[in-house]
């Protein structure tokens, strides 16, 4: 009890010094008329920024379709692995009109980095190349990887090398997204600019006649905080939280965004640091609220759609809404932000984020009916399974899960579920305060209940599958999730990044099944294994012939079962039940690639052939012997 006062004082302290609590009196105070029907906000009360004054005055930015740069097909079996190539480098953004760009790190030299989408079913790697100041781990948040391309916050890139990462694609139609995940630092670099959205779609959603096209929008939202000279200021109030008053959509400070009187389909992600929203529509600046349909959240459709006039997000959360326009032609909606929420700070704006003007036609009516009232099948939660519980609060000055932090490497792997179980996390919010949106890698779960605190699941977190589940203050939430499809070691963390910074990191050991076919010789388990680490930048590694010889290597080392990861599915399911299972993935060792010891402690050194390259990396090794003992200390 005495530490998490200390750090309720330190909080507490530092938000005087900053003089937050002066602006308990901020308001939003609509005047100057825009339009007939619309007022301009002329927000008043507490800025740490500079002011802000150009409100709905600059267009919503649009992320460019990222195309891949050439594709291997297998001559045997026709599978495709398409091939992407991802810069990472410096760049300058204007933020404030009357100040100078303000210095960033984005994918492609552009943040929000640009947009991947991927069909289900057809493989890429994506060539994540250095070129900037920092280090580099890249996480596709939301697709289950094999641990070597999950993006490990130790597997980081320094500047000057590349790496290869290699996504299955296999999961059904979700929005994801795309983040750096360096250890340590993760909440600064993503707010310096390295995040993007990466959106899977499948044949069952694209049946269903949802708005597509340029009627599909995805809307990004963070917030930040800026000096006097229009720089980034990156202030974590005694490791607590950087809530932020300049509130950003796609990059921009409170855009507008034109569209026309029929439906669209929003995909809302949180990608604040510390930041929760609460958002709604409404006509004008704040008048009658503008109801709609939750359609999906971050793993996917749910069973129906649910209709709502608001939704909470937490940081890393995705949802999806269907709004309808037909009745606002020529008037404007504003999407506002809820003030009081949570633990966040407000400030003078950050009850606004952003405008839709709605014009008077409608240029194509495609995919512009209802709402299926069916969209996709979402198992039930299983009746039973094992529980375990997990805790999450501050001890002296680190965040901590179970009183253990990434740092910890001897004790930062916290369980260890059977690949193919199903388990119960019950998750704790252990000081009682502070928001923890809990994200688990690997695996999709369904939210049980919630008690203390808001005391509810609410329905549109209960009508689909989630990675992010956002722990209040106050309240302990039960999740339920199969730890599939594949064996390895994953983290799971707060997605407050502040917290997960400092220290609120672990993993998960996804444990091999040896009585189906598993020894000790399966590859991808150990996520710093040498061989799929970053190497150093070489001209000859970019040849097109350099690149075709990788991409066929990475296709023989079968890391996703050959697109059919069904299969895996049924052979967790048939060795579940006690019937004859499948062959699972990776029973067989790979063409050009050894086997991995991660259980003897007296196996012998196995040889490594590394990858096709013009020289190894000083990072891999051609001889190892078991166990992994690589610098991170992962076990």
């Amino acid at each position: 009890m005495f530490r998490a006062r200390v750090w309720v004082v330190a909080f507490v302290s530092t938000l005087f010094a900053n003089g937050v609590f002066a602006s308990d009196t901020s308001s939003t105070t609509p005047s100057a008329t825009v339009d007939g029907n619309s007022s301009a906000p002329r927000p008043t009360g507490k800025w740490i920024s500079p002011e802000y004054k150009w409100f709905f005055e600059y267009p919503l930015p649009i992320s460019p379709v990222k195309d891949s740069k050439l594709t291997y097909t297998n001559e045997s079996s026709g599978a495709l692995i398409d091939y992407y190539e991802v810069e990472v480098k410096t760049l300058k953004k204007q933020i404030y009109p009357n100040l100078p760009e303000c210095d960033m790190i984005g994918y492609d030299g552009i943040t929000p980095g640009p947009t991947f989408v991927m069909r289900q079913g057809r493989e890429a790697v994506v060539r994540f190349t250095n070129n900037g100041p920092t280090n580099v781990s890249v996480h596709v948040h939301g697709q289950y990887n094999r641990a070597p391309f999950d993006g490990w916050a130790a597997d980081y890139a320094l500047p000057g090398q590349y790496k290869d990462y290699y996504y299955p694609n296999a999961q059904n139609a979700r929005t994801i997204w795309y983040h750096d995940h360096t250890e340590f630092v993760t909440g600064e670099h993503t707010y310096q600019g390295q995040e993007g959205f990466y959106i899977i779609t499948d044949p069952e959603e694209q049946a269903l006649g949802l708005p597509s096209g340029k009627y599909d929008v995805a809307l990004g939202l963070a917030s930040r905080v800026y000096r006097a000279n229009g720089s980034l200021w990156y202030e974590t109030n005694n490791d607590v939280g950087l809530w932020g008053d300049i509130i950003q959509v796609n990059g921009q400070p409170w855009p507008y965004f034109e569209v026309e009187p029929r439906k669209y389909r929003l995909r809302l992600l949180n990608g604040a640091v510390s930041r929760t929203f609460h958002l709604s529509f409404h006509e004008g600046l704040d008048g009658e609220v503008v109801s709609f349909y939750a359609i999906a959240s971050d793993s996917g459709l749910f069973s129906h759609p649910v209709n709502t006039d608001s939704i909470a997000i937490s940081m890393g959360e995705r949802y999806e809404a269907v709004v309808d326009f037909s009745k606002y032609a020529g008037h404007n909606i504003t999407l506002r932000n809820s003030r009081g929420l949570g633990e966040n700070v407000d400030y003078a704006a950050t009850d606004l984020v952003m405008r839709f003007v709605v014009g008077g036609s409608v240029s194509d009516d495609t995919n512009n009916g209802d709402v299926p009232s069916d969209l996709h099948y979402i198992p039930p939660p299983p009746t039973s399974a094992p529980a375990k519980d997990f805790t999450f609060e501050r001890i002296d000055s680190e965040w901590l899960i179970n009183g253990v932090g990434f740092t910890d490497v001897e004790n930062r792997i916290l369980t260890r579920p059977q690949r193919g179980a199903d388990e119960i996390w019950t998750l704790h919010n252990g000081n009682g305060n502070g928001t923890h949106p809990v994200h688990i890698h690997l695996v999709d779960f369904q939210v049980l209940s919630r008690t203390g605190g808001r005391n509810t699941v609410l329905p549109y977190e209960s009508a689909g599958m989630k990675d992010v589940v956002w722990l209040a203050g106050g309240e302990t939430i039960q999740v339920v999730a199969r730890y599939a499809p594949w064996d390895g070691i994953y983290m799971f963390h707060c997605h407050n990044l502040v917290h997960e910074d400092h220290d609120m990191l672990v993993a998960f050991n996804v444990t091999q099944l040896e009585k189906w076919g598993y020894d000790n010789s399966t590859i991808f388990i150990d996520p710093m294994q040498p061989e799929f680490r970053p190497k150093d930048i070489k001209s000859e590694d970019y040849t097109e012939d350099a690149i075709l010889k990788k991409l066929e290597w990475f296709f023989s080392t079968n890391a996703y079962n050959k697109g059919d990861v069904s299969a895996v599915y049924s052979a967790l399911d048939a060795y579940a039940t006690g019937g004859t299972p499948l062959p699972p993935a990776s029973t067989e060792t790979p063409r050009n690639i050894s086997t991995l010891q991660t259980v003897s402690t007296t196996a012998p050194t196995s040889t490594i052939t590394t990858p096709p390259s013009s020289e190894v990396h000083e990072s891999w090794s051609h001889t190892r012997s078991a166990p992994s003992t690589h610098k991170s200390g992962i076990y």
